[in-house]
């Protein structure tokens, strides 16, 4: 799982609330992350895999949503492998993790890999909250048409370097000046607290606005300049409102058990004293989230997957041929059933039946490479509904 925890457990002289999660059933503990991580591993790439049954096609230039998606999969692919390997190591040596106690010592191996591996899975944690964060800002701003694939640089540039900032900002505040000395009081741990916590109560604030401003967009892109909103139009509209609700509900489930959980924590590092029986309960609440951690955490890969895709099946095809990830396949009431044919065979026959202004054409080339499918459409409307479609690749 991943939590702030993991780092302030490299402290020797760590607080007493994180003593105690971490202490409880440690071997437990650690089966459970391997073993929902294994699990999220392996269905999220199954999900990924190209599946037997598939009429191979042309595919156009992938658009920034396949992109944006594809990416925060590979950060929980590669997340789910450092729990993996940090429970692994913590399960199969435990004389080389009881070390990390040692307040004077002179390996420092045992430290460095309690720091090196919660960085890494922290890091990749925080990536794919802002990944998110920008798919969100990114499904706006093209409905919008403000955005595209000239645009994913930019997202690039603000999630790693934002994510790289704050991971470092917050454990070098954490372990300032030495390891030795982390911990000794708040001023240390809240900043690491809260740098780790601000992308994933982002995505929780302002991602649900981004969703609803989106949808009211699509409806207003969707009527278009004869101002008509017919069934098929609001269908698509709902469609990719519920696309949206289960992003959020994956990211709920999978994510407040953690707020939940410091909130307890925090609380009983405020008690002089958190052994009394009064605590009892608070104790007993905090232990549960953080198994209930340890299962969601690792699952937010799959259910992402799920979410953004739905399932795709069994039938894994080990063929290998040039495509991007499987997208829905649209409806047969907007796009004729098979109809992929390539960016250039449609732009030709657009130009044919259209002319196409110049301060548009950078704009018109983005959506070109989106709507290859409606090759025949010369309606504007259509054309609009199957550009929204193709996007949110809505079945």
């Amino acid at each position: 799982m991943a939590s702030p925890r993991l780092e302030t457990y490299c402290c020797p002289n760590r607080d007493a609330a994180t003593q105690l999660v971490m202490n409880f059933q440690p071997e437990v503990f650690c089966g459970v992350c391997i073993g929902s991580a294994s699990v999220s591993l392996l269905l999220t790439i199954l999900q990924l895999l190209p599946k037997k049954g598939q009429s191979p096609r042309k595919m156009p230039k992938a658009s920034s949503s396949s992109t944006i998606l594809l990416l925060i999969s590979i950060c929980d692919i590669l997340g789910g492998l450092g729990m993996i390997f940090r429970s692994s190591v913590w399960l199969g040596f435990p004389g080389f993790i009881a070390n990390i106690s040692v307040v004077n010592r002179t390996d420092v191996w045992p430290s460095a890999f309690c720091v090196g591996s919660a960085m890494w899975i922290q890091l990749l944690y925080s990536a794919g909250f802002w990944w998110l964060f920008c798919y969100a800002v990114d499904s706006y701003l093209v409905v919008r048409r403000s955005a595209g694939l000239s645009t994913i640089v930019l997202y690039h540039m603000m999630t790693w370097g934002l994510g790289v900032m704050l991971c470092v900002e917050g454990i070098a505040l954490l372990y300032y000046p030495s390891l030795s000395s982390c911990e000794n009081g708040l001023e240390h741990a809240i900043p690491h607290y809260i740098t780790t916590y601000a992308p994933l109560l982002l995505v929780l604030v302002v991602n649900p606005i981004l969703f609803r401003r989106t949808v009211s967009a699509v409806a207003s892109l969707l009527k278009g300049r004869q101002g008509i909103y017919t069934e098929n139009e609001r269908r698509l509209g709902t469609e990719i409102q519920i696309r949206f609700f289960k992003i959020m509900l994956v990211f709920i489930i999978c994510w407040s058990s953690n707020i939940i959980n410091e909130s307890l924590l925090f609380y009983l590092e405020m008690q002089p004293d958190i052994n009394e029986i009064p605590l009892k309960n608070i104790r007993s609440a905090a232990l549960i989230t953080w198994i209930i951690m340890g299962v969601l955490n690792p699952m937010q890969g799959f259910l992402f997957t799920l979410a953004f895709y739905g399932w795709t099946g069994w039938r894994v095809d080990l063929k290998w041929r040039k495509r991007e990830i499987p997208w829905e396949s649209m409806s047969s009431s907007t796009v004729g059933e098979n109809a992929y044919p390539s960016p250039v065979n449609y732009q030709s026959n657009i130009h044919d039946s259209k002319k196409i202004s110049t301060t548009d054409s950078q704009q018109t080339d983005e959506a070109i490479s989106m709507l290859s499918e409606a090759q025949m459409m010369e309606d504007d409307q259509l054309l609009m509904q199957c550009y929204v479609a193709k996007y949110f690749s809505v079945r």
